[in-house]
């Protein structure tokens, strides 16, 4: 009986995530035990944030789980797994907002043959060296896209980015996301706006406050999220891989 532990996947998880790995092409699998341990291996070190090499020896040795890590990661394979356990998600209202996350100065330094620091989705912001997570929701506080910009980057530059492609009848956000161009997508998609204007706009627009209120349903998402110490803080150099991060950790909400 496999133990069960905050820091492994229970046994009613696990099938449903071999499963999915197994109709995943590119990848293999074919070892059930010694895939289930890989994986046990990448949610410890998502949930403690120790470094690689700290891993406990019964997942195996650590440089072949970073490597495979990074491979997946490259392959898409995390987000597929997020992907794939979206179910029936509630889209009459998108919930949108960001978090900044601070970053460990091990994530600095990437390559320059791979963009270097400044393609990495990480800067200077308030706080320090941090990178910082947009995310839409559905209306249940499901995660449903993730992206990543340097700490410092405004909200309403990727709020597009995280509706387009989805069918929803409103979305609700806070005031870094009232500009016009957004409300004229969201009116272009026949929704509902639900976003309180800047106190410098000329022309106040009305709120319907009482709605208003289910916007912390994504500030619920990135409390659960943050659980994970490394998504708390950021240790990765390359954005894709804390993106991986980011798709496990939603995988498992939607598991949930």
């Amino acid at each position: 009986m496999h133990q069960m532990t905050r820091h492994k996947l229970d046994d009613v998880v696990w099938p449903k995530i071999y499963r999915c790995l197994k109709l995943t092409p590119g990848i293999y699998v074919g070892n059930e035990a010694k895939t289930r341990a890989f994986v046990d291996a990448v949610h410890w070190r998502m949930r403690t944030g120790a470094p690689w090499e700290d891993l406990p020896a019964e997942f195996g040795k650590p440089n072949s789980i970073f490597k495979r890590f990074a491979r997946w990661s490259d392959s898409g394979v995390w987000e597929k797994l997020h992907q794939h356990f979206i179910e029936d998600p509630d889209m009459e209202w998108l919930l949108l907002d960001s978090s900044v996350v601070r970053a460990h100065p091990c994530a600095a330094g990437a390559p320059k043959q791979n963009g270097g620091q400044q393609a990495q989705s990480l800067g200077r912001s308030v706080g320090g060296f941090s990178t910082k997570i947009h995310a839409s929701v559905d209306a249940l506080g499901n995660p449903l896209r993730f992206l990543l910009t340097a700490g410092q980057r405004g909200d309403a530059p990727q709020a597009i980015a995280l509706l387009e492609g989805f069918e929803f009848a409103g979305v609700m956000a806070d005031r870094g996301y009232d500009a016009d161009g957004i409300l004229d997508f969201i009116m272009e998609n026949d929704a509902v706006a639900v976003i309180p204007a800047k106190k410098n706009r000329v022309e106040q627009r009305e709120t319907d406050w009482f709605t208003y209120k289910d916007r912390h349903l994504v500030e619920c998402f990135f409390n659960k999220i943050k659980h994970y110490r490394a998504i708390f803080s950021r240790f990765e150099k390359y954005a894709s891989r804390y993106m991986s991060l980011l798709s496990f950790a939603s995988a498992l909400i939607w598991l949930r």
